[in-house]
């Protein structure tokens, strides 16, 4: 089963829609990680609301540092439009835009742009 990463500096925004849109996409045809160089304590709130409003609970998920062991044994490592120290490999960048401190109309549209990125990915693994 592939492994995919989603790696971003605090890994509270971005990487956790991508992280819970792969998820609910693959199923369980692919394990789905998110990590950050330098994790916060909890994901933004924000972003918790938008994901809700789509029907996603990411409530429960909590930022991850890194870890060399998945880094090592993941088949695609993704960043997110940030840019991130340590990481020793990146297959693809999203390019996505940061939702800290963006309204929620933004946090919407970032949302709505992880999620497509996430399906076309998922159709593709």
């Amino acid at each position: 089963m592939p492994l995919v990463l989603f790696v971003c500096r605090h890994n509270t925004g971005r990487s956790q829609m991508a992280e819970a849109y792969l998820r609910l996409f693959a199923g369980k045809s692919v394990e789905v990680a998110s990590a950050g160089t330098i994790p916060a304590e909890k994901p933004e709130p924000i972003v918790v609301q938008a994901m809700a409003e789509d029907g996603v609970d990411i409530s429960d998920a909590r930022p991850k540092l890194l870890d060399p062991q998945i880094v090592e044994r993941a088949d695609r490592i993704i960043t997110m439009g940030c840019d991130v120290q340590g990481v020793p490999r990146i297959d693809e960048d999203w390019g996505l835009p940061d939702p800290k401190g963006a309204t929620i109309e933004r946090v919407r549209e970032i949302r709505d742009l992880a999620k497509a990125k996430a399906k076309e990915l998922s159709q593709r693994l």
